[in-house]
């Protein structure tokens, strides 16, 4: 099938894909909203402390705890999305994790002090980590093969898109100089659940999931809605029939669907895989992306001028999602997670050495603000999108749900990591502060992590590009090498299993 012919048949699941992939929009702009309260004065004044030099400022451990506790809840999160999820199915976890974010938004809108804007970090993580996993199973679910990875990558841009609303509202209020300058951002997050919950309220569940719990006449139907009639050559029979076909053939290599089944026999070589992939993107340095507007104000710009280039910087990363969905059909997964790894690590060094000069050399701040834009679009291009495809694709179909809890979980807990050390690394030190006061050389320290992560996808990362379901199976359960996935013919293999399989019946 080719990507015309997909979208032409699987139009209204892309339709549906999309809807679900909005709700990521949502964890994206309160992200993002969070690093650049950092960099305003007014969010300072409410929550932060008075410095030796009269300027207000949020202490290194509430930094950290704020971003942390937002990521805590979305671990409980994904877990709960993993159980629930598979039991009741995807749309009404859905309905479930947008009713409780529209309440949950109520605390950081009328949080008095740090303590309690911290609770409600953590009680809107919950949706959170509900949002971060279920679209992106969905979304491998409900198209074909030759479609996934751009639903899958899509879930990204929408990551990105909300990081850009965030920036573009936290820049338009400005000039406000009351607590409604941070206060209208909480009240936007209201704007977004609802419509979504309405049209999920209408979605079809996923064909996959229902005919795990043996509902093949409703697996049906719901592919029938997720597809249109304008292909003669479609078979919704046929495409029932190879799910279920996929189902039994994962039944039989791996009989259960429970957490610890992530972690026996060729399950958990899969485990490792998806889980590794997504904590990259925590430990490749992407940190920095987070903290940009912190770096522009040490460039010497303005407050509004480093908003301007912060929405530049978000910019860069949506043109290089799109970037993305071409390099993926010519190179593949693992050679853009490659390479552009080792393309972050260049950069990573060359940010840290440029640093080394001092705060007065305003030309190299300026150095360290500009290469930091080019890592954010080459992230953009590679690591960024390419990850959300990877994991989609190389965990099981019967085990995708909590495959992909296992693997957001491994990126939210590099991300605490990450996210405690660089606050203390870029909060500056003093009398009153406990930061590190590293700067923009604490890039050669993630340049070092960046390095590990290259030797891992290496050796480790397999290409699942023009691969099924079944075809990805039979590459695990040969044990075939990471780096051989891409040249091994797969009918070959499966060819082998039948010859030794009659030749045991011979000998019994």
């Amino acid at each position: 099938m080719t990507i015309r012919q997909g979208f032409k048949i699987y139009i209204p699941g892309v339709g549906w894909s999309v809807l679900l992939s909005s709700t990521v929009v949502m964890e994206g702009f309160d992200l993002a909203l969070m690093g650049s309260f950092y960099a305003l004065s007014q969010f300072n004044k409410k929550y932060g402390e008075q410095g030796a030099d009269g300027q207000y400022f949020l202490a290194a451990p509430w930094k950290a705890g704020l971003t942390v506790g937002a990521l805590a809840g979305e671990i409980g999160g994904l877990f709960i999305s993993g159980t629930v999820s598979e039991k009741y199915g995807y749309r009404k976890t859905m309905v479930g994790a947008l009713i409780f974010m529209i309440g949950g938004i109520f605390v950081p809108f009328f949080a008095p002090n740090v303590q309690t804007l911290l609770a409600g970090q953590i009680l809107c993580g919950i949706p959170w980590g509900i949002f971060q996993t279920l679209p992106t199973t969905y979304a491998s679910e409900v198209v074909p093969q030759v479609l996934r990875p751009y639903l899958c990558t899509y879930i990204n841009l929408c990551w990105i898109m909300g990081q850009i609303i965030a920036a573009g509202v936290v820049r338009a209020l400005l000039k406000r100089a009351d607590e409604w300058a941070y206060r209208i951002p909480f009240a936007l997050q209201w704007i977004w659940p609802l419509p979504v919950l309405v049209g999920v309220l209408f979605m079809p569940e996923s064909p996959w999931w229902l005919v795990r719990k043996g509902r093949i006449e409703d697996a049906r139907g719901s592919l029938l809605r997720l597809t249109t009639r304008d292909d003669p050559t479609f078979d919704v029979d046929a495409s029932i029939s190879l799910i279920n076909d996929t189902n039994e053939h994962e039944k039989a290599i791996s009989e259960g669907t429970s957490y610890a089944d992530c972690f026996k026999g060729i399950d958990l070589r899969r485990t490792e895989i998806t889980c590794v992939t997504w904590l990259i993107q925590a430990m490749c340095g992407s940190v920095f992306m987070g903290y940009a507007t912190l770096f522009y104000k040490e460039a010497g710009l303005t407050e509004e001028w480093a908003f301007n280039f912060t929405l530049i910087q978000y910019a860069l990363g949506v043109v290089g999602t799109f970037i993305s969905w071409f390099l993926m059909s010519c190179c593949g997964r693992r050679t853009l997670y490659l390479y552009g790894s080792i393309t972050l690590f260049f950069l990573l060094l060359i940010i840290g050495l440029v640093a080394l000069a001092p705060k007065y050399n305003n030309p190299a701040q300026w150095a360290v603000a500009t290469i930091l834009l080019l890592f954010t679009f080459i992230y953009g291009c590679t690591l960024g999108p390419v990850c959300f495809a990877l994991v989609a694709e190389l965990s099981s179909t019967r085990l995708k749900a909590k495959s992909i809890v296992l693997a957001r979980n491994s990126y939210n807990i590099g991300s605490i990591i990450a996210n405690t050390i660089t606050s203390y690394q870029l909060t500056e030190r003093s009398a009153t502060s406990t930061g590190w006061g590293w700067g923009a050389k604490s890039a050669l320290f993630w340049t070092g992590a960046c390095g590990l992560c290259v030797v891992w996808i290496y050796f480790r990362l397999p290409e699942p590009k023009n691969r099924s379901y079944v075809q990805l199976d039979t590459l695990f359960e040969r044990r075939i090498s990471a780096r051989k996935f891409a040249s091994t013919d797969v009918a070959m293999e499966i060819e082998l299993d039948e010859v030794k399989y009659h030749v045991w019946l011979e000998q019994e």
